[in-house]
């Protein structure tokens, strides 16, 4: 009897270490300034998509390395409520890529997403989403670009599906423990949220509060439904790959303004959103690479990426034949 009582407390004392929280960055935006190409800068080599796939055969081969987007700050985009989507409030709301000086307390020199969203001055509540060019593919794999411009992905890494861990993705996601963002207040008393999707493709969005003060904040959200004592939690096993694969991506971040509160140009900065949670798979090195092997997870993805490259690919063609078509003024 001792020793099986001694056996059942080494367990729940071994569980119990299992069930710390990790931390992970979802998001750091000093890490999406625009760096490719170097004689003009405009995309986050990191983070580059290529959508000339679905451009067709009328474009050259100079027109084709064009067409390319990123996570790179100021491809992001400001989206205003239907409500409030008017044409010049809407051509308002934008972001910026901002920096922070050099000698600040906190975050010096770094790079930050600067946004403006424009509200209408009527009294009714509106939103604005802040949300990347294109959906963060999950399990894409990480390329990196030739000197000649063609995008390749490296041998190691064909199968892996990692390149926007840390760049929006977050893997082996098991319990939400809480979600924090560094943000810089200008005293306005507009509300914040952050939207995720899990790997079941549905959305989650999490309110941290207002923005109502001056300077850097951590705003953090705590999960109420967190339990820490393990000897309350549903203790179960389950399948693992490919039926175990939890992650959560960032589809946007939303700015909301009270019908009672000020409108006209909102304005604020923010450095990175970080989250903590429990680990669903403890072995994360297994002996078997088994997505490597059977390449599940990325079939299952492939449809949603197709689809994708179609739609950002498309917007973007249209985007480029346009700016083709604007008037440029010449040079005085």
């Amino acid at each position: 009897m001792r020793r099986f009582f001694i056996l059942v407390v080494s367990l729940l004392v071994l569980v119990s270490f299992t069930a710390v929280a990790e931390q992970a960055v979802l998001i750091d935006f000093s890490q999406l300034i625009a760096d490719w190409p170097a004689d003009n800068p405009t995309n986050n080599e990191a983070t580059i998509f290529d959508f000339s796939a679905t451009a067709g055969t009328g474009f050259t081969e100079e027109e084709r390395m064009m067409m390319r987007t990123s996570l790179a700050i100021e491809n992001w985009e400001v989206r205003l409520a239907p409500s409030s989507r008017y044409v010049r409030l809407q051509a308002e709301s934008f972001t910026r890529q901002a920096f922070v000086r050099e000698n600040a307390n906190r975050f010096a020199g770094e790079a930050v997403l600067g946004i403006r969203a424009n509200f209408p001055t009527g009294r009714f509540n509106s939103w604005a989403l802040v949300a990347p060019p294109f959906e963060i593919p999950a399990y894409e794999d990480a390329t990196v670009i030739e000197g000649d411009g063609t995008i390749v992905t490296p041998q190691d890494e064909e199968g892996r599906g990692r390149k926007f861990d840390g760049f929006g993705v977050v893997k082996n996601v098991g319990t939400l423990r809480s979600l924090s963002m560094n943000v810089h207040g200008l005293n306005f008393p507009h509300g914040i949220s952050v939207i995720l999707r899990d790997e079941t493709f549905r959305d989650h969005e999490i309110f941290l509060g207002y923005l109502n003060f001056d300077g850097w904040r951590t705003l953090e959200w705590r999960n109420p439904n967190y339990i820490t004592d393990v000897r309350n939690r549903s203790l179960r096993g389950a399948p693992l790959y490919p039926n175990l694969s939890p992650m959560v991506k960032l589809i946007g971040i939303r700015i909301y303004r009270d019908a009672e509160m000020t409108g006209g140009d909102f304005i604020t900065y923010i450095k990175d959103i970080n989250i903590t949670f429990d680990r669903a798979v403890l072995e994360l090195e297994r002996d078997i690479d088994d997505e490597a092997v059977w390449g599940i997870l990325q079939q299952r993805e492939a449809a949603r990426r197709r689809a994708e490259l179609q739609r950002v690919g498309n917007m973007q063609i249209l985007r480029f034949l346009e700016q083709q078509r604007m008037f440029v003024e010449d040079d005085i």
